[in-house]
């Protein structure tokens, strides 16, 4: 694996040949960017009562998550370490619980923009609001924003880039 050439795929395949079958409920969902790789798997609801309340519910998935991180730390370091030597990309877990994802611990990467005036405007806005303690804040508010009222079109457009990867792997060298 080169850093250049990593597709999700091939994480996806080495990731399989390495993880612990007992692991997940489950292929763990794996996203990569230019800078880290997230590792996401799912676990098992714990077992409560019928009648158990949302906040029952809540603090068994917090239990179970914390549990899951203690227990496979060290192999997780391990494989982190293997896949970051391999790719040059840190490498990140985290678990699903129901409707609910938790990750353990992943890359703040910095990020330099120029705005215009109106653009600082709206960041120094959502600052006096309180909304973000910083423009830093308020830029990653509406990335996120954004993110979430986009999903389906950043969907459709990472597919894309995916297609343009495999048809630029498949063509001749240069």
């Amino acid at each position: 694996m080169s850093t250049s050439t990593l597709s999700t795929e091939t994480a996806r395949s080495w990731l399989a040949g390495r993880l612990p079958q007992d692991w997940f409920d489950g292929e763990p969902t794996i996203t990569i960017d230019r800078d880290e790789i997230l590792v996401v798997g799912a676990l098992s609801d714990p077992k409560l009562a019928d009648d158990a309340s949302d906040a029952d519910r809540a603090a068994a998935r917090d239990g179970r998550a914390r549990q899951f991180r203690e227990d496979t730390r060290s192999r997780r370091m391990e494989i982190a370490n293997e896949l970051e030597h391999a790719t040059g990309r840190k490498v990140a877990w985290g678990v699903e619980l129901g409707d609910e994802r938790k990750v353990f611990t992943s890359l703040a990467a910095p990020v330099m923009t120029r705005l215009r005036q109106t653009e600082r405007q709206v960041l120094d806005t959502l600052v006096d609001a309180g909304v973000a303690r910083s423009r830093s804040d308020a830029l990653g508010w509406c990335v996120r924003l954004v993110g979430q009222h986009s999903h389906d079109w950043l969907d459709e457009l990472r597919r894309a880039l995916e297609q343009v990867e495999q048809v630029r792997t498949t063509g001749p060298d240069t």
